[in-house]
């Protein structure tokens, strides 16, 4: 079932009216007062956050394919990645070896 062809022309209101949502909400980021920003919690508080946005994306992309749970070569490279970083390992050879670790997953199985 093609969600788009059942909305017909309207899917354009949804487009434009994501986009009024999204400009507005820019917009009242600028009307917050400028000590606020400065706040030593504010700066906490955009850390944690930007952290939990990039934790929830990447387990998301690994760990969901469409609508389903599905635990693939992903999984393996996200968990020796992880590894890697624990043990300091220089980005480029944490992207290697994530690299090495799926595409060995995937030629055994």
């Amino acid at each position: 079932m093609n969600v788009m062809a059942d909305m017909g022309n309207h899917w354009w209101i949804w487009v434009l009216l994501a986009s009024a949502v999204t400009y507005g909400t820019k917009l009242l980021g600028y009307s917050v007062p400028a000590h606020w920003l400065r706040h030593p919690r504010m700066a906490r508080v955009a850390g944690a956050l930007t952290i939990a946005l990039l934790a929830a994306l990447t387990a998301m992309n690994t760990l969901v394919s469409g609508q389903q749970l599905v635990l693939d070569a992903r999984l393996a490279a996200l968990a020796v990645a992880i590894i890697a970083l624990a043990l300091r390992a220089p980005f480029l050879l944490v992207v290697v070896l994530g690299a090495a670790a799926s595409a060995l997953v995937r030629f055994w199985g």
